[in-house]
């Protein structure tokens, strides 16, 4: 079995995110956290199956130089990231961009992503709305 076919298979058992490289991990979580506490050295040459692959988790996913990724869902932007950094993408349902939550707009990391060009970038962009939303909890 192929390592993408082992990711696919991680993640149609019920898991969000599966990651098959020089070791396996998988993952449960909502949103793109899980995928931005992987270091490069765990997505270098892996091979990537995540429930949804939008804009912003592509260019992580891109700077962390994996091989290969398939994508339940995969925004258009997402898929032109991958694209461009020559990895082998496949997908099941391709949209125009990911929603929120709600389902009534954008979601967040894509409205962040707009304008990024790099994985480093990006990775600052979200660590800094985490940051801000700790901060928004702390004074609620």
């Amino acid at each position: 079995m192929s390592a993408i076919d082992k990711a696919k298979k991680l993640l149609e058992s019920g898991h969000t995110i599966a990651v098959v490289g020089k070791s396996v991990s998988v993952f449960d979580g909502r949103g793109i956290k899980d995928l931005f506490s992987l270091k490069k050295e765990e997505l270098a040459g892996a091979a990537v199956a995540d429930k949804i692959v939008g804009r912003a988790a592509a260019l992580l996913l891109a700077d962390g130089g994996v091989a290969q990724v398939y994508a339940q869902t995969l925004s258009e932007g997402g898929k032109k990231v991958l694209e461009d950094a020559g990895i082998k993408v496949a997908f099941g349902v391709l949209t125009k961009e990911i929603v929120n939550r709600a389902g009534d707009g954008p979601c967040p990391m894509e409205v962040l992503s707009r304008g990024v060009e790099s994985g480093e970038r990006m990775r600052e962009k979200i660590a800094a709305w985490f940051q801000e939303r700790a901060l928004e909890k702390g004074r609620d």
